[in-house]
């Protein structure tokens, strides 16, 4: 109690010159509760839920024929109408949300199954985006033929990218990913033939299904639904498959699955390439939301990010990136209300106090038998 109450202290103090005096003590006392809770054991309590959860869903199979699959359809439903109830800005955040999902759920394929620790992912996000905004402002070709083009781009980047690095681990990879990342920023921000520098591509057209475009929130939130719903059928498929077995492999002891007969330089190159096509795709949304690209927009904060979504979510584990994702997109945002710039301090706090107290994550992934 005495290390909490001194700990809080120096965050107070910390916090004064940036958060002012009463923002401060908020953040503090934040802080304090968060630490308070080692003491009631907060991970056995969630633990504990997650077990009476499951014992629920096993209880209702039991009496409900197929009680589950009900209880998955009603959560599905609840996603589907959520929007008709908000507001044009909240639609708006769920949409940002989605789009983080999806790249949290491309990057858990590499840093979750394959253990790739990956520092410059928003670089393929970027190539994505403006792949589509130049077929589409160039040559006019639709946002659903664009897609696929796209994600093809970062497939070859990921692989032309992972052939030379991939024989690197650990923090070496690292480096070498964000350095492709920042070369991919300047790139962008200096070759104005192409790209046109730091005021980026202009005028991308939104999607459209026949005479129907796309243009509200509402609209856009359908339609990373449905890109969403995909993403996590391949994600699943993915797991449950050898291939995702080899992975976990790769991830928990190299050497042994070399010596089992696994590729691990061709499955980890899969890997990256996969994650890659992920981030294309979210990157070509985005460009067709926001109809605006520039390289301001993918900087190394928004690789950071994506990354603390996985491992705040749970590594390898798909409601976990979601959640991360969520997470981490809705919450700076509540703040933003109350402690306006000084907010993303008490959001690294809180981040922190979730790495103390359950590093695994919010969700994390269950080890299978292999």
């Amino acid at each position: 109690m005495l290390n909490s109450l001194f700990w809080t202290f120096w965050l107070w103090v910390i916090a004064l010159p940036f958060a002012g005096p009463i923002k401060s003590i908020y953040i503090a006392s934040v802080f304090f509760i968060l630490s308070f809770l080692r003491f009631i054991k907060f991970p056995a309590t969630i633990s504990s839920f997650k077990d009476n959860w499951d014992e629920f869903l096993s209880k209702a199979n039991e009496k409900i024929p197929y009680g589950y699959l009900i209880v998955r359809i009603l959560f599905i439903l609840s996603i589907i109408i959520i929007p008709m109830f908000l507001d044009r800005r909240a639609n708006n955040i769920l949409v940002d949300c989605g789009i983080y999902a999806l790249l949290a759920l491309g990057l858990n394929i590499a840093v979750g199954f394959a253990g790739l620790l990956v520092l410059g992912y928003i670089a393929f996000y970027a190539i994505g985006a403006y792949s589509y905004a130049l077929l589409s402002v160039h040559f006019h070709i639709p946002f659903f033929v664009c897609v696929p083009i796209s994600a093809g781009m970062a497939i070859i980047f990921g692989i032309l990218l992972g052939l030379p690095v991939l024989r690197l681990r650990g923090d070496y990879l690292a480096i070498v990913t964000l350095g492709f990342g920042e070369i991919t920023r300047i790139v962008l921000n200096n070759w104005d033939g192409v790209t046109n520098g730091p005021n980026g591509i202009l005028g991308i057209a939104r999607p459209s299904i026949g005479s129907f475009v796309f243009h509200s929130p509402k609209n856009y939130y359908y339609l990373i639904l449905v890109f969403l719903f995909i993403a996590v059928f391949i994600f699943n498929r993915l797991n449950n498959s050898r291939l995702g077995r080899a992975w976990v492999a790769i991830k928990e002891d190299e050497r042994a699955a070399k010596a089992m007969g696994i590729n691990c330089m061709s499955l980890k190159l899969l890997a990256f390439a996969i994650s890659a096509a992920f981030a294309g795709v979210a990157g070509a949304f985005f460009g067709a939301k926001a109809t605006h690209v520039s390289p301001e927009s993918f900087t190394f904060f928004e690789s950071a990010l994506v990354l603390c979504m996985v491992v705040l979510g749970g590594m390898g584990s798909i409601p976990g990136a979601i959640l991360g994702a969520s997470c981490l997109i809705i919450i700076p945002e509540i703040f933003r209300d109350y402690f306006g710039n000084s907010r993303m301090l008490l959001f690294g706090i809180v981040m922190i106090a979730m790495m103390r107290f359950k590093p695994e994550g919010l969700l994390p992934y269950k080890r299978r038998n292999l």
